[in-house]
C-alpha cells in the first residue's frame, strides 16, 4: 500500500525525466556493443544519436515510399484509360470501315441484280450468265464478311484505306447502275419512237384511204340512180339522196375553208361568234366538243349562204330576199289544179337539165359557157360568201376575186371545190323544180323547242357531255335548213343547246 501510494505520488515531470535517462543508457549500451565491435577491443567510440532525427528520418522514408506507391499506381491507370480509349477507337474505326464495306457490297449487288435484269431484253445468254455469276461473286463476299463479323475475324489493314475504297466501290456501283438505266431508258425511248413512227405511218394510211373515200364521195360524177329513171316516178325520196349528195360536197368546202383559216393563224373561235354569237354559250368545254362547234356553225354559215333563195322560181342571187322562217300550217295547203301541158313540159325541161349537169365536166362546162345559169349561180355566191377581206387574209392577194368579177373561173383547190358544192347545190334546185309540187325551205329560230318531226339534231356527241341536258333542250341555230315537198318534210338539222330563262317563241 505505501509503494503504490509512493508509486503514485512520483510527479509527472520526474517520470519523464527517469525515462529519458533510461533511455540514455540504453542507447550507451548499444553503442558500446558497437564500438567493442568495430575495435576488436581497441578504442571504444561512443556515437551518440539523436532520437527525434531517427523517428523524422522514418517517417519521410514512409511519406516517400506511399508517395511512389501513389504516382505508380496513378501512372498505371493513365496507362490503362490510355490503351482503353486506343482500343475502343480501333473498334469504331474497325466497325465503321465494316459498315462502309457493308454498303458498298450491297450497292455491288444491285448494280449486278440491274445488269441481270437488261440482259434479258433484248435476251441474250451469254450476259445473263455473266450477270447471274456476278451476282453470286457478290453474295459469297458479303456472306465472308458477316462470317468474319461474328467470328471477329476483322482483318482490316487500315480502317481508314478501307474506308476511302469502299466509298469507291460503292460509287464505282452507283455509276453503273445509272449507266445501266440509261441504257434501259434509251432503249425503252427507240422503243417508244419506233411505235410512234409506226402509228404516224397507220395515221397517214388511213388519212390516205379516207381522202380517197371523201374523193369518191365528193367526186362530180353523175349519180348513178338517176340515169334510167323516168320523170313519172321520182318521189321525195329521191330528193333527199340528191341532198345528201350535195351536203358531202359542202361538208368538204367546209373543211377545206377551216383548213385555210387555221393556216392564216385565225382566230377560230372568234371567228365563230362573229357568224353565230353565242348567246346560249358554247355546251362544252373539251376541244373535240368546241371544234365540232366550229365546223357546225360555219357549215351553217356557208348553208345559209348556198341555201338562200331555194324556193324563188329563177333561184337568182342578188337583191334574193332571205328564206322565211317555217311555221306550222294550222291546215294543208289546198292541192294544185290538173297540170297542164306547158306545166309538164317545163318540169320535164327541169329533169333533163338536172340529169345532163349531174354528169357534165364541170370545168370544161363552165369555161364553155359562162353566161350559164349555173356559171352566173356560181360567180354570184361565191362574191356573196368568200369576202375581199376574208380572201386577202387566206391568201394574200384578191386575184380569184378579180378572176371571178371579170367572168372567168380560177382554177385553184378551193375554188374548185367552190365550185363543185355550187353545182350540187344549183342540180338540187333542178330536181326540186322536177316535182312540179309546191316547194317551201324553212330553218328554225333559235330558243326553239326541239321536235323530232321538223327537226334532227347534229350535237348529240356534244349534248351528251352536259349533265341533264336532256331536260329541256332548245336551238341554238340552224345548220342545214329544211324543206317541205307538197305534202313531205325533209327535216332540217339543228345545233342543240340547253334552255336558258329566255321566253319561249314559237
Amino acid at each position: 500500500m505505501e509503494t503504490a501510494k509512493c508509486r503514485s505520488s512520483i510527479p509527472t515531470g520526474h517520470k519523464s525525466k527517469i525515462a529519458r535517462t533510461f533511455q540514455k543508457v540504453m542507447n550507451l549500451k548499444s553503442a558500446t556493443k558497437v564500438a567493442s565491435n568495430n575495435g576488436g577491443g581497441g578504442i571504444g567510440i561512443c556515437i551518440l544519436t539523436n532520437p527525434n532525427n531517427k523517428f523524422a528520418d522514418d517517417i519521410h522514408a514512409d511519406s516517400g515510399a506511399k508517395e511512389q506507391q501513389h504516382k505508380h499506381k496513378d501512372s498505371s491507370n493513365n496507362n490503362n484509360a490510355t490503351a482503353t480509349a486506343k482500343a475502343r477507337a480501333k473498334r469504331s474505326a474497325v466497325l465503321e470501315a465494316l459498315l462502309a464495306k457493308l454498303f458498298a457490297e450491297v450497292t455491288s449487288i444491285k448494280a449486278a441484280y440491274a445488269e441481270l435484269q437488261i440482259a434479258q431484253n433484248p435476251y441474250s445468254t451469254e450476259a445473263i450468265q455473266a450477270a447471274d455469276q456476278c451476282v453470286v461473286d457478290e453474295l459469297k463476299t458479303l456472306s465472308e464478311l458477316k462470317r468474319s463479323f461474328l467470328r471477329n475475324e476483322l482483318d482490316l489493314i487500315s480502317p481508314q484505306v478501307t474506308v476511302m475504297l469502299a466509298e469507291i466501290q460503292e460509287q464505282q456501283s452507283l455509276m453503273k447502275t445509272y449507266e445501266i438505266t440509261i441504257k434501259k431508258m434509251e432503249s425503252e425511248a427507240d422503243a417508244k419512237t419506233a411505235e410512234v413512227a409506226s402509228m404516224r405511218k397507220l395515221l397517214d394510211e388511213y388519212a390516205a384511204f379516207n381522202r380517197s373515200l371523201e374523193k369518191k364521195l365528193n367526186a362530180s360524177g353523175p349519180l348513178p340512180m338517176f340515169d334510167n329513171i323516168q320523170l313519172s316516178v321520182l318521189n321525195p325520196s329521191h330528193f333527199v339522196q340528191c341532198l345528201h349528195y350535195s351536203l358531202r360536197s359542202m361538208r368538204s368546202f367546209v373543211k377545206l375553208m377551216i383548213r385555210e383559216m387555221e393556216s392564216a393563224r385565225w382566230d377560230m373561235d372568234a371567228a365563230a361568234r362573229a357568224v353565230e354569237p353565242a348567246e346560249l354559250g358554247i355546251p362544252s368545254k373539251s376541244p373535240a366538243a368546241a371544234q365540232q362547234y366550229r365546223c357546225f356553225v360555219f357549215e351553217s354559215f356557208v348553208a345559209k349562204t348556198m341555201f338562200e333563195g331555194f324556193n324563188h322560181p329563177n333561184f337568182t342571187v342578188p337583191n334574193a330576199s332571205p328564206p322565211p322562217n317555217f311555221t306550222v300550217p294550222d291546215e294543208s295547203p289546198p292541192e294544185g289544179k290538173e297540170e297542164g301541158k306547158e306545166e309538164y313540159r317545163q318540169r320535164e325541161s327541169h329533169f333533163n337539165k338536172f340529169k345532163k349537169l349531174k354528169a357534165v365536166n364541170l370545168r370544161h362546162y363552165l369555161t364553155q359557157n359562162p353566161n350559164s345559169s349555173l356559171a352566173r349561180f356560181t360567180r354570184g355566191k361565191y362574191l356573196l360568201l368568200v369576202h375581199a377581206k376574208m380572201e386577202c387574209s387566206l391568201f394574200g392577194n384578191l386575184s380569184q376575186r378579180k378572176a371571178v368579177t371579170s367572168g372567168a373561173f380560177p382554177d385553184s383547190p378551193f375554188f374548185n371545190a367552190f365550185a363543185e358544192m355550187a353545182r350540187r347545190v344549183w342540180v338540187l334546185n333542178l330536181l326540186a323544180l322536177s316535182f312540179g309540187q309546191q316547194l317551201h325551205i324553212f330553218q328554225v329560230r333559235k330558243n326553239c323547242r326541239f321536235s323530232e318531226v321538223y327537226m334532227e339534231s347534229v350535237s348529240d356527241d356534244a349534248m351528251a357531255e352536259i349533265p341533264g341536258a336532256g331536260v329541256d333542250l332548245r336551238v341554238g341555230f340552224t345548220v342545214i335548213p329544211g324543206f317541205k315537198i307538197g305534202k313531205t318534210v325533209i327535216q332540217s338539222q339543228v345545233y342543240l343547246t340547253p334552255a336558258d330563262n329566255s321566253p319561249v317563241r314559237r
